[in-house]
């Protein structure tokens, strides 16, 4: 054979083999590694292209703006003339290639919605591969992944499918009814010829217990079934079972996903870029001003990793936040402090019937009694306060005469202003034994003229406790908490309720009392109600101390609607509106423009002093009801008033389709350029 012959025969073929080697998926995944190929974020194009739209419709041909001196400004939807640098009017806008790696998305209700786009090259697609992208989102100091996005080619889709086909039929293999381990045949054989006469009850429902088919046949059912069960089968199907696990990850090796996902699309082939619009909401929090998405991905070919691509560069989304605008000046109130003061306190202290002295050992009075004393003490010992008198009224239940229950109520008021002022004597008493006590163990040193020391005992102090005097009086039959406990009781049925109502139409109280004591209800009354109505009221009557006119008029920081305006700064509106809502200024309104009530808004602005910032929310509400007349006015304005105006119009996305729509602010286009 001619050697050289050979060689030129078979050249073309390896030639060709070597080309299709370089245009398959080798050869094409070398180019992307050369090339450190990789997909790339971008701003939404659809949502640039509807922000134009949004610009370029105008609500009205020509808008009509006062100046500051009153005289009146035509302005009309334009553009800067490219090459007469002139402002012309115009319904078009040139189409624009998105570069920016940053945008100014608004925050509204605290939310923030952010939309960028996933561009795929078409060189990374293979219907061999599965392509992974990871969007990370970068804010504060906290990383996120997103959902990620998968593009699937449709040869490694019907590999994945295969896996799953060769899964279903392993699992079609797993038996799961038992009765097909058992060898009926055989079984029914053994029945007809060594049980004949259980076999003749083949077509019979006869129930046939366990215990009487041993007693027949000396053999129980259990044994026959187990004897002609296949029991190597029945092993080897519980080793399927246990291996579903290991059998899932030998067939299936690239699952296909269905959840945590954000989109998993088949390309059956690559004819060009692929591009996903991607929407991420997220809810803003305190001290977020800048978001940052960053992009990530892998080539798979089955199971296995085939190249990584490199982090995109970050796209930034700065955060145009309306608290910026807070008014963080402080808030004082003016209070007006008196110089007398009261207290009050009740107890419930129990007499004998038709007695009015104070028995401690009676009832729970033990109890009642200790808490008043350290109540009175603790008013004694107040440096702020000085105990001037004590006011005791005792009230009465209504069973009785109604003159003898008044005369008894002030009887006890009197035995309880007695029992008390033998406590506070006895007090002032004591306190003066401790002060003479410490005085008794105290010493002082003297040095005279001479150089002389001289030891003595320090002098006791007088204790500075004055007499209080008391008043004591009777507040009568106790009808109104007895109304109270009447209406609340669960026991009480509602007729019998609307019965005591009609009673209390009775004036006079004898015989209103007469009237409930002939009611079916009249025992609960009197022994679970009736009680409850014998109290002791105490009234404390003070003096602030070193306070000689009656009321001073002071200033304090108002530390509520300051919690507000830092609640406002760190973006917690929800919060910030509690405190807020009722002094209804200018910072209310933030919190109800971040909300977007923007109703509530509009009604305190409009009542508002027209400030510069006052005149800009105005501007940003009028916007969002697309009344552009006013919202231009009003910017304008606030920007004649506060030139910083101008360059914020830029980062709220409302005023800034009114900047572009109207040409507004263009004479300050390089100063902003310069300023960011």
């Amino acid at each position: 054979m001619d050697t050289r012959k050979h060689i030129r025969r078979i050249a073309p073929v390896a030639m060709t083999l070597a080309l299709l080697i370089a245009c398959g998926p080798t050869g094409k995944l070398g180019h992307i590694r050369r090339q450190e190929l990789a997909a790339t974020l971008a701003l939404s194009r659809n949502e640039i292209d509807e922000e134009r739209k949004v610009i370029a419709v105008s609500r009205r041909d020509t808008l009509t703006v006062k100046d500051d001196s009153g005289n009146t400004v035509l302005i009309m939807k334009a553009v800067k003339d490219d090459a007469s640098g002139e402002m012309v009017a115009t319904e078009v806008l040139d189409a624009a290639v998105i570069t920016a790696r940053f945008r100014n998305v608004a925050e509204r209700n605290g939310r923030i919605d952010l939309r960028f786009e996933i561009i795929v090259p078409a060189q990374l697609q293979d219907t061999r591969w599965q392509l992974r992208f990871y969007p990370d989102m970068f804010l504060l100091e906290d990383s996120l992944r997103l959902e990620p996005v998968l593009i699937t080619g449709s040869q490694y889709r019907r590999q994945q499918l295969r896996g799953y086909q060769q899964y279903d039929k392993f699992l079609r293999s797993i038996v799961t009814d038992s009765c097909r381990f058992l060898d009926r045949r055989n079984l029914e054989i053994f029945i007809r010829r060594n049980m004949p006469q259980l076999y003749a009850l083949k077509t019979d429902t006869t129930y046939v217990s366990d215990e009487s088919f041993r007693s027949l046949y000396g053999v129980t059912e259990e044994k026959a079934v187990e004897h002609y069960t296949n029991h190597f089968g029945i092993k080897l199907n519980e080793r399927r079972k246990s291996r579903k696990d290991a059998m899932f990850a030998q067939y299936v090796k690239s699952p296909i996903l269905t959840r945590g996902i954000r989109l998993d699309t088949v390309l059956k082939n690559a004819g060009g870029d692929f591009v996903y619009q991607y929407t991420q909401s997220i809810a803003t929090r305190p001290k977020l001003r800048k978001v940052d998405i960053v992009l990530s991905g892998d080539i798979f070919e089955g199971d296995q990793r085939i190249y990584s691509m490199a982090r995109s560069q970050a796209l930034s989304f700065y955060i145009s936040s309306l608290s910026s605008l807070t008014d963080g000046s402080e808030r004082y109130l003016t209070r007006t402090i008196e110089r007398r003061a009261a207290a009050n306190t009740a107890c419930y202290i129990d007499f004998r019937s038709g007695r009015a002295e104070v028995e401690p050992a009676l009832g729970n009075n033990r109890e009642e009694l200790a808490r008043i004393r350290e109540n009175i003490v603790q008013l004694l010992r107040n440096t702020a306060f000085e105990l001037d008198s004590i006011v005791i009224g005792a009230s009465a239940s209504p069973e009785g005469a109604q003159a003898a229950n008044e005369a008894l109520s002030q009887k006890r008021a009197s035995s309880v202003a007695a029992y008390f002022d033998r406590f506070i004597r006895s007090y002032r008493d004591s306190v003066q034994r401790e002060l003479n006590e410490e005085a008794r163990n105290s010493f002082t040193l003297t040095v005279d003229e001479h150089g002389k020391e001289t030891v003595g005992r320090m002098k006791a102090r007088k204790a500075d406790l004055p007499a209080i005097p008391f008043n004591a009086h009777s507040a009568g039959e106790n009808w109104s908490m007895l109304s109270y406990l009447v209406d609340t009781d669960s026991v009480l049925t509602a007729s019998q309720k609307i019965t005591y109502t009609k009673c209390l139409e009775i004036k006079d109280l004898d015989l209103r009392e007469k009237e409930l004591s002939t009611t079916s209800f009249y025992p609960r009354l009197r022994e679970i109600l009736y009680p409850k109505l014998r109290t002791v009221r105490f009234d404390f009557y003070l003096h602030r101390r070193g306070m000689i006119k009656e009321s001073v008029r002071t200033t304090e920081l108002d530390t509520a609607y300051m919690k507000g305006v830092e609640a406002l700064k760190e973006r917690d509106y929800t919060t910030a509106l509690t405190y807020l809502k009722d002094y209804k200024d200018f910072n209310t309104a933030i919190a109800y423009v971040s909300l977007d009530y923007n109703a509530s808004a509009m009604a305190i602005l409009k009542d508002l002093e027209k400030t510069a910032p006052v005149n800009y929310m105005l501007a940003l509400l009028y916007a969002r009801n697309e009344d552009d007349q006013n919202a231009v006015q009003h910017y304008l304005t606030s920007c004649k008033q506060d030139p910083s105006y101008v360059f914020r119009g830029n980062l709220d996305p409302e005023i800034y389709v009114l900047i572009q729509r109207y040409g507004l602010n263009k004479q300050d286009d390089n100063a902003f350029a310069d300023a960011y």
